[in-house]
């Protein structure tokens, strides 16, 4: 189990670096990310008719959610690997390959055949890209946010690494502004022939630059030192097994509230309007606004975490997030634009932002240096994969079987948000500035301070002193 590591040096990563490593990682998690949620889009609008045309359109609907949820139940696989490539060989090289993985998977969707001219093969490929896609992306997200965390100064830690959460949401708005944009200038028949291939083909430019950007960045100076310890001869997730067990599960617990709400928000709801009969693209303009008002939130919370602590923004956002899950559909049901704009925001600049800002600081202090890459794929991957993977899925299969009542959705909802609630109850808070200035898991700051068998939480260390608690 983790402790209250001691107070290293620190030797502060310079001005010009620690802003290149942060543009780095955004802009790979957005390239990352945009690569991921387009498909999510495409899937509400156009797949159910393009590979599955000859099924009921909800059970085309369904099936096209399916092929979405493939994708995230090859995370969990992505994320051990990359983990221990990231623990082992270094987090710039992991994250490089994870950005080529899934840029290519989504630069290929643009390129498949569709139903009309191969038939149900053009699922399977489908679903084979997803799967690539997934295994990219569940190295991506933790390790972006790692890289950033190692090389902020502790008392702004929390403030640094929320940049890197910019990168979901930012890359959320660019392929929903593009289908809003596709879906108002084309036809229905020429979005379905070719509009909908458009920013999937867009993702090549995107992926090139995030390339570039992420090349240009030095390794971890905290791998780097941390490579040359003992420790860092272990095998990171035998080392977790063993010291690290209740991190990582409530850890993933926690993960549950924000994995479940943004596909929540941003897809489902705008499934639900349709079947509603509200006008989708409203809805859509709704989600833009909403996603531009979480841009600015998560670095002002990210902030916040700082000065209050990591769990208290977290467990706050969840319960907001619980008391929204109601209203949500009642929003929708309304047709009101200025309605659904507001519980949008309430719901994603508050809600997910409140619980997705603190990820990128908490889930790296969690774990010691030489599993930490491992430790935060682990939670996030495995976390997303169970509250967000079969999300729509099941959303939609309820709002079928309920006959188009939300209340079975919405029982689903809060359940997984009422998981993490309970989890955060019980986890650690780990902001240095909380803590006295100690770091609750041990965080090696240069290569002067390595790892050693008299630094609290290494292999064999004492206890912590008298007085300091353990995780």
């Amino acid at each position: 189990m983790s402790g209250l590591d001691r107070v290293s040096p620190v030797v502060a990563t310079p001005r010009k670096e620690l802003r290149r490593i942060v543009g780095a990682s955004v802009i790979g998690t957005v390239a990352e990310y945009y690569d991921f949620f387009i498909y999510g889009t495409a899937s509400a609008l156009a797949f159910n008719k393009v590979f599955f045309p000859e099924v009921d359109p909800a059970v085309g609907t369904l099936a096209a959610f399916s092929t979405y949820a493939v994708g995230f139940f090859a995370r969990p696989l992505g994320g051990l690997v990359w983990g221990v490539v990231g623990d082992r060989i270094g987090r710039k090289r992991a994250l490089v390959f994870t950005l080529l993985l899934t840029g290519l998977g989504t630069f290929a969707v643009g390129l498949l055949p569709t139903y009309d001219e191969i038939g149900i093969w053009a699922a399977v490929i489908l679903v084979l890209v997803r799967l690539v896609q997934g295994f990219g992306v569940g190295g991506e997200q933790g390790g972006a946010a790692l890289l950033t965390a190692e090389a902020a100064p502790p008392g702004r830690r929390g403030f640094y690494a929320s940049f890197v959460q910019l990168g979901s949401p930012a890359a959320y708005l660019i392929p929903t502004g593009l289908f809003a944009l596709l879906t108002s200038q084309l036809s229905d028949d020429a979005f379905l022939a070719w509009g909908w291939r458009i920013p999937f083909l867009l993702s090549a430019l995107v992926v090139i630059f995030g390339l570039v950007i992420r090349l240009r960045v030095s390794e971890s100076a905290t791998f780097q030192a941390a490579r040359k310890t003992q420790a860092a001869r272990t095998s990171p997730l035998k080392l977790l097994m063993r010291d690290n067990r209740r991190e990582i599960v409530g850890g993933l617990f926690t993960k549950f509230v924000e994995a479940a709400v943004f596909p929540f928000y941003t897809v489902f709801l705008v499934t639900y309007a349709k079947d509603q009969g509200v006008d989708t693209g409203m809805v859509l303009n709704a989600v833009l606004i909403a996603v531009g008002a979480e841009l600015v939130a998560i670095p002002l919370l990210g902030r916040l975490t700082d000065r209050v602590g990591r769990r208290p923004v977290y467990l706050a956002a969840a319960v907001l997030n619980l008391i929204l899950v109601v209203p949500a559909f009642r929003a929708i049901q309304t047709g009101n634009m200025a309605v659904i704009v507001l519980l949008l925001i309430a719901g994603l600049a508050l809600g997910h932002a409140g619980s997705y800002a603190p990820q990128a600081s908490y889930f790296p202090e969690l774990f010691p240096s030489t599993a930490r890459y491992s430790g935060i794929s682990i939670v996030w991957q495995f976390g997303s994969m169970i509250a967000s993977g079969p999300f729509t899925v099941v959303a939609a299969a309820l709002l079928l079987a309920g006959d188009g009542s939300y209340g079975w959705v919405a029982l689903y909802v809060a359940a997984l948000i009422a998981v993490s609630i309970v989890a955060l109850c019980f986890m650690p808070e780990t902001a240095p500035g909380r803590l006295g200035g100690r770091e609750y898991a041990h965080w090696p700051h240069d290569s002067a301070a390595p790892y050693s068998e008299d630094t609290p939480d290494a292999p064999g260390a004492p206890d912590a002193p008298v007085g300091v608690a353990r995780g």
